[in-house]
């Protein structure tokens, strides 16, 4: 019924250059790490997982790969902070450049392509972080094919249960599954699932070379966690409705940003390719930073910390915290944002919690 952890690093052959099982290393590959690929690839519909150490080590193993030197890709002008100091001070010293879009624009997608030709990628967040912007992948896949390019989706926000990219045209996703797949804040873990075998061998390639693989017992945590995905979504769901809703009757807060309220300006496109709208909330206080930064520090049950997508309630301040490494770039966020991961705790103490905060 559980998968064993295969806390091994060598594994005995049954003779010269003869695999046992098709294993020799856990860097190439681990029984624990391939249960979990192989649930990745199944819930994604992709022609192959590939479980690696952090999000961050998915999306530069992908990038690596898919990419060269001299390479062009467009990213969102609303991406997490960690991606985009990736490609701003990581990758572009490695020679690859990008331009910033924003990735919900159809029209400004196709301009960038136009502008850029030869572009090798369409990088997407959908919803984006910490915005909260949802962008149509299946008009986005049409638009980066048409110019040559591939399309990657981050699903990290959304989780296979209420989004899959693949079935909508894109060839690759993309997961921190530190968040909602591993689901219990105890577990540091990233995915690559591509649509198309040739290239997931590619990927298999740099991800042995490169070497940030999953460990056995994250790769089991995380199998762990997604048994109770569907569950868990459905009830991150219905409270951040519940608090998007009572967020935007506040006289203090002057936006709310829940792809799940019809004055979302992304709520019909989230309707047509998404189960349900997801357990994050970021809204705008009216009284500007300091009242956003203060409010932070007054909640009780929502914990002031980084990362999302636990059963416990999160709350942060996106512009001093999770995208400080966006200040002063097109990617700045307003500095009144509060961003929440919302939890599975009683409704009415999360909301609670949140009005005597603010």
């Amino acid at each position: 019924m559980v998968p064993p952890i295969y806390q091994t690093s060598t594994y005995k052959q049954d003779g010269v250059g003869g695999l046992r099982g098709g294993y020799e290393y856990s860097r190439s590959a681990n029984p624990t790490r391939t249960a979990l690929e192989e649930c990745l690839a199944a819930l994604e519909h992709g022609a192959r997982g590939l479980a690696f150490a952090s999000g961050l080590a998915a999306e530069d193993c992908l990038l690596r790969t898919v990419c060269q030197p001299g390479d062009h890709v467009l990213i969102p002008d609303d991406a997490y902070g960690g991606t985009f100091r990736l490609f701003a001070k990581v990758l572009s010293g490695w020679g690859l450049s990008h331009t910033i879009v924003p990735i919900a624009d159809i029209a400004a997608v196709r301009s960038a392509l136009s502008a850029t030709p030869g572009t090798k990628l369409v990088w997407a967040e959908t919803p984006t972080n910490p915005m909260l912007s949802v962008a149509d992948i299946a008009a986005l896949a049409d638009a980066a094919h048409e110019a040559g390019a591939q399309l990657v989706v981050d699903n990290t926000f959304a989780s296979p249960y209420l989004q899959q990219p693949l079935a909508l045209g894109a060839d690759f996703v993309v997961h921190s599954t530190t968040k909602y797949l591993g689901g219990h804040s105890d577990v540091v873990g990233g995915a690559v699932v591509a649509a198309a075998a040739d290239i997931a061998e590619q990927l298999a390639y740099t991800q042995n070379a490169t070497g940030a693989v999953a460990g056995p017992f994250d790769a089991w945590l995380t199998l762990r966690g997604i048994k109770t995905l569907a569950v868990r979504m459905d009830r991150h769901c219905a409270n951040a409705m519940r608090i998007a809703e009572m967020l935007a009757a506040h006289p203090g807060v002057s936006e709310v940003l829940y792809p799940g309220l019809p004055a979302h300006p992304s709520h019909k496109t989230a309707l047509g390719q998404m189960r349900a709208f997801g357990g994050m909330v970021s809204f705008r206080l009216a009284a500007g930073e300091a009242a956003a930064v203060a409010a932070c520090g007054r909640t009780r049950l929502f914990t002031l910390a980084e990362s999302l997508g636990g059963v416990e309630s999160l709350i942060e301040h996106p512009g001093r915290m999770t995208h400080a490494s966006a200040a002063g770039s097109p990617l700045e966020v307003p500095a009144d944002l509060i961003r929440l991961s919302v939890g599975i705790e009683d409704c009415e103490d999360l909301i609670e919690d949140l009005r005597q905060a603010i």
